[in-house]
């Protein structure tokens, strides 16, 4: 669906009330359009653990408009399964996303003057000299 208001709608079809007791949740899972303006926003929340998600932030139900409970989580699948047709999980997602050489290098976190004494063209600013963590000693370091 293209708005979060057709998605309320569609919910109003399905359990009464009216669009706005819906419309918070629906909003949510599109919130991530903000970031990033076509369909692969989805992989932020279109899946199982963001339906579970909502649920946490939104409670296990709502009232509506008709005073009729609905569980949260069967709005959040109604939303992914109207986007998407099936309710993917995360790890459906991830498989799709092809590893790029900046998410598998690594660092060692116990030594973090020693990276950037490592790494070569960072600046053109002189020396500064930081306390070392570990050892209680300043090293000069390119930053």
């Amino acid at each position: 669906m293209a708005h979060c208001y057709y998605h309320a709608l569609s919910s109003v079809r399905k359990w009464g009330g009216k669009p706005d007791d819906y419309l918070p949740l629906h909003q949510w899972f599109d919130q991530s359009k903000a970031i990033l303006a076509d369909p692969r926003h989805r992989a932020l929340r279109h899946h199982a653990e963001g339906i579970f998600m909502l649920e946490v932030l939104f409670g296990a139900t709502i009232v509506n408009a008709d005073g009729r409970i609905v569980p949260v989580r069967l709005i959040g699948e109604q939303h992914v399964r109207e986007d998407l047709g099936s309710i993917p999980s995360f790890a459906d997602w991830a498989r799709l996303i092809a590893p790029q050489a900046w998410m598998l290098r690594g660092h060692h976190l116990d030594d973090p003057l020693a990276q950037l004494a490592d790494q070569s063209g960072l600046g053109s600013e002189p020396p500064v000299a930081r306390s070392h963590p570990a050892a209680g000693r300043s090293v000069r370091v390119e930053i």
